[in-house]
Formats: C-alpha cells, structure tokens, sequence
C-alpha cells in the first residue's frame, strides 16, 4: 500500500473538503454556513440545474437540438452533451449553467483520473453528460471518488514526474503531478463558488423579478 507523501496530504485535505461542502451546497439537506454551523439547503432540481440567468448562456443540451449561441460543437457522448468551441474561446466569455459547470468539473476529474492510473485513453466525446440534476450530482461524487483513488496512488517521486498524468486537455504532459493536483483543487474551488452564487441567485430570482 502506498503511504501518502507528506506534500500531498495538505491538498489531499483540501480536496476532500472542497468537494464535500460543494455536494452539501447541490444536495442538501444541510451545509456548511462557514462558521461550523449548518444551513438548510434544499437539493438541486432539474429546472434549476438548466437554469439561465441571462441570455446566450452556455448550458449542457440535447444533442439532438444543436449547440447554443457562440458554442459550434457540443461534447460528450450520448443524447445530451455540453456547448463547447474550439480555442481560442468566445470573447467575452459566455456565462454558464450550474449544468454546463458541474458537468465540466465531473469531465475533469473522471478523465484525469482516467489518465493517470486507468486506461489513459478517455476522452470528451466518449464521457457521458447528465441530462438531470440527480444524475450530474451522482456522477460528479462518482468523478470525485475516482480522481482522489487516483491520488492515492501516487508516491513521492510521482509527484514530481512530467506527465504522469496523461490527460490530453490541459499541461499535464508539460507539469510535474503536484502541480496538476493543485490546479484541480483550484478548478474545484472556483467552480464550486461560482455554482454556490448561482444556486444563491436562482434561490431568489423569482423574488427578484416581482420587485
């Protein structure tokens, strides 16, 4: 069994954590308010999921509906997929769906753990994206579970080898592992909080319409 290095026990810790209080935040039925104290929360529904707070939102869609505005492919596999454009991207960026986030952030954590102690041969057009809330949430934990099995996995000297991760979408052929892992606990991070404010403004955006 391979002992967890000591460099990576910190931000082994913080994933753990980021990716807890985030599926808290989408299924409820408490989180954490960010003082210790617990927050009602109710779970994510499937109108909120594809919620569009302004227009020409990129958003996850039936394949057979086409890509969204800006967007020219849709990737995933199966009958629904997520808007996306080859680079460089849309200048302004498009704002995105909680759909559109949560479905990049499960893509990113399966695939990577896919390419570094898996198969090494996923890619987007084979990853399937949920058409439901339900379904993206189960899938996001399940994408979790596999990136930090993935971890687990590494020793010390995995830490600073090149491309021991072989994902095909990012610098990973050109970093040393340890860095890929804090580049993920970022994109955990950050998504986590923008799909916080959304559920935030979703909340209250009806209340907003009638003042």
């Amino acid at each position: 069994m391979t002992t967890t290095p000591p460099r990576l026990v910190p931000l082994l810790d913080q994933f753990d954590f980021a990716c807890e209080r985030l599926l808290r935040r989408l299924a409820g039925p408490v989180m954490d308010s960010g003082d210790g104290g617990d927050t009602r929360v109710e779970p994510m529904t499937d109108d909120e999921y594809f919620w569009e707070p302004v227009p020409g939102c990129w958003s996850v869609r039936r394949r057979a509906d086409g890509p969204g505005p800006r967007a020219t492919s849709l990737d995933g596999s199966g009958p629904w997929a997520r808007d996306a454009a080859p680079y460089p991207h849309p200048w302004p960026p498009p704002v995105t769906t909680l759909a559109w986030r949560l479905s990049h952030l499960t893509e990113m954590l399966s695939l990577r753990a896919d390419h570094t102690s898996g198969s090494r041969s996923a890619t987007r057009e084979d990853h399937p994206v949920s058409g439901d809330a339900t379904g993206a949430i189960a899938a996001f934990e399940t994408g979790v579970a596999a990136w930090r099995q993935a971890l687990l996995g590494a020793d010390d000297a995995a830490l600073d080898a090149v491309g021991y991760c072989s994902y095909p979408y990012g610098s990973d052929a050109e970093e040393p592992f340890l860095d890929i892992v804090w580049w993920v606990n970022q994109e955990v991070l950050h998504h986590g909080a923008e799909i916080a404010l959304l559920r935030d403004l979703y909340r209250v955006s009806g209340r907003i319409r009638r003042i």
